[in-house]
């Protein structure tokens, strides 16, 4: 576990997963603590894919694989490349036994990084193959919600960049989506209300680059932790259908989402993929913001 701090925030991250753990400020933490009751994790990494592949099965150059829901870097040790005062950063490469799920060398590099009250999350990708390479990466950060009381329906706010119509779709079966697209009306302020009731969804996805900014606000719709990014789709989640006293909801970042229904194509075939010719290099970043 590496600590890193600045006189705002305190920062700790594991090397299994190259995971966020805590992130106080004040003394008051804002990262979900993991509890397996309602989900054990924190803040993992998703790689090589984002959600779930049709009943957990791809196919790719005349070959089928079997991965899980979220990839496998989450449950794998990262080894620590750097450690300052205000930055750390971990690096995994690809092994005998990830080749046997996902075909592709590479090097996967997560840094975080310190700068008054941001936290600046940075991931690079880097195709060490001879091959073309074809993955997903995404954040998948679970925060408290602000002054929660388990005995209310209200949990706060969300406060998005936009104020037009939004779109999203929702998994509908074995955690894989349909392709109908549903409607959301943000109220005059921007806002969407959240209660025990807002994720009877489960999941919503918003694809296309529709926001870039995803707020959340106390009951008094006071700013209480932003994430700012350019990744093309952000996903929000709370398992609160199941547990209504839930404490925690997650922001989501993603360059790349589960399959649809019944998706039988090649793996590089699927939606939202990325893809490097050998020796590329994929940089992206996205800030969690301690309001």
């Amino acid at each position: 576990m590496e600590t890193i701090s600045n006189s705002i925030l305190t920062v700790e991250v594991s090397e299994h997963g190259a995971e966020l753990q805590s992130i106080k400020k004040d003394g008051k933490e804002y990262l979900w603590q993991g509890d397996a009751k309602f989900w054990g994790r924190r803040s993992p990494v998703l790689f090589p894919t984002v959600g779930r592949v049709w009943e957990d099965k791809y196919r790719h150059a005349g070959n089928t694989y079997k991965i899980g829901q979220h990839g496998f870097a989450r449950d794998m040790d990262f080894n620590l490349t750097y450690q300052g005062e205000n930055g750390v950063v971990y690096w995994l490469e690809g092994t005998p036994d990830t080749l046997g799920k996902y075909p592709f060398p590479f090097r996967l590099l997560i840094g975080y990084l310190l700068e008054d009250n941001k936290i600046t999350v940075k991931w690079r990708v880097e195709n060490t193959g001879a091959l073309d390479m074809y993955f997903q990466i995404g954040a998948h950060p679970a925060f408290f919600f602000p002054d929660f009381d388990a005995s209310t329906n209200e949990r706060g706010f969300f406060a998005f960049d936009r104020t037009e119509n939004l779109e999203y779709i929702v998994p509908v079966e074995k955690g894989c989506v349909s392709p109908e697209r549903h409607a959301l009306k943000p109220d005059e302020e921007g806002l969407m209300p959240i209660d025990t009731h807002t994720f009877d969804c489960d999941t919503y996805i918003f694809e296309n680059k529709q926001l870039k900014k995803v707020t959340l606000l106390n009951k008094e719709k006071k700013p209480h932790i932003s994430l700012e990014f350019d990744a093309p789709l952000v996903a929000l989640w709370s398992p609160t259908k199941a547990h209504p006293d839930c404490p925690f909801v997650c922001i989501e970042p993603w360059y790349g989402r589960c399959d649809s229904v019944g998706y039988a194509g090649e793996f590089k075939d699927r939606e939202w993929m990325q893809e490097l010719t050998p020796g590329e290099v994929f940089d992206v970043s996205y800030n969690i913001i301690i309001e």
